[in-house]
């Protein structure tokens, strides 16, 4: 069965620093494109980060580009968000997510439980 476990969210004032992290367990995730998303109330969710599982290419989010920084460590399964400069405007839910293109299925998303990120003014 598929896992992803996001930790190290929190309460933080702006200006401060988080570092995300999911762990991935029951695949192989290395060949998966994997991502950060994020929900603040009232709020659709919106894809923040993501990172490809060849050359590792990053993608980002307009609004936390410079700030924020993905990466992945293959061998152990894991996913990062590193925060800086936070701001109360990212004050959401985040959200791991992994992307498996599976032969003759098609797109199958898997999606952690999310973890909660407040930034106080």
């Amino acid at each position: 069965q598929v896992q992803l476990v996001e930790s190290g969210g929190g309460l933080v004032q702006a200006g401060g620093s988080l570092r995300l992290s999911c762990a991935a367990s029951g695949r192989t995730f290395s060949s998966y494109t994997m991502g950060w998303f994020r929900q603040a109330p009232g709020k659709e969710r919106e894809s923040i980060a993501t990172i490809t599982s060849g050359s590792g290419l990053t993608h980002y989010r307009d609004s936390v580009k410079g700030r924020f920084t993905i990466s992945r460590d293959k061998d152990k399964n894991m996913l990062y968000l590193q925060m800086n400069d936070l701001k109360p405007e990212d004050t959401a839910i985040y959200y791991c997510n992994a992307v498996e293109l599976r032969i003759g299925v098609g797109q199958l998303d898997y999606w952690g439980q999310g973890t909660q990120v407040s930034v106080s003014s």
